[in-house]
């Protein structure tokens, strides 16, 4: 009889690995990982505080052995660094939100029709999200005020658009 399992991504942060995948387009992580970068011990007792559809257990090949792994949900995760709240943790979940799980989600849905990408576009006074579609950049229109130079109280008579004012700033970059 042959054994279903899954087959996790491995994802590494200081050098600590975490096991992560999609069951059903849902991001699932290993407790046991979770737990060694929050430096805590998630054992049933601290998963209990979980609504049970936040964790499960599953086979998983875990370092090449198949394994019975406690798995927690990307809800789960948020709810236990929300628990177990310390202000280095929000390093973590900038992480998971920003880099692991669009990892994992393109990953499992590789695309090959362009779709749209963010950005961040630095400058030495602010940073400002970009987002990149059909070859094109864009900004959020509330942003648009930050982008150009400061101005007199005046407006001369004749002026461009702030639109094309804002589109000559993005083009020159």
């Amino acid at each position: 009889m042959e054994e279903s399992y899954l087959i996790p991504h491995v994802f590494t942060r200081h050098k600590l690995h975490l096991h992560a995948l999609l069951i059903q387009n849902q991001p699932w992580f290993s407790a046991r990982d979770l737990g060694r970068l929050l430096r805590i011990y998630l054992n049933d007792r601290q998963v209990r505080k979980l609504d049970p559809d936040q964790y499960q257990i599953a086979k998983t090949l875990i370092h090449g052995h198949i394994e019975n792994t406690l798995l927690i949900s990307e809800s789960g995760v948020y709810a236990m660094l929300v628990y177990h709240y310390c202000p280095e943790y929000r390093a973590l979940r900038e992480w998971l939100t920003h880099d692991v799980v669009p990892a994992l989600r393109d990953a499992q849905h590789p695309t090959t029709i362009e779709r749209p990408q963010l950005s961040l576009l630095n400058w030495p006074e602010m940073s400002l999200s970009l987002l990149h579609w059909n070859n094109q950049p864009w900004i959020r229109l509330q942003d648009v005020p930050q982008m150009l130079p400061d101005q007199e109280t005046s407006r001369p008579a004749i002026s461009s658009p702030w639109w094309k004012r804002a589109a000559k700033m993005l083009h020159a970059f």
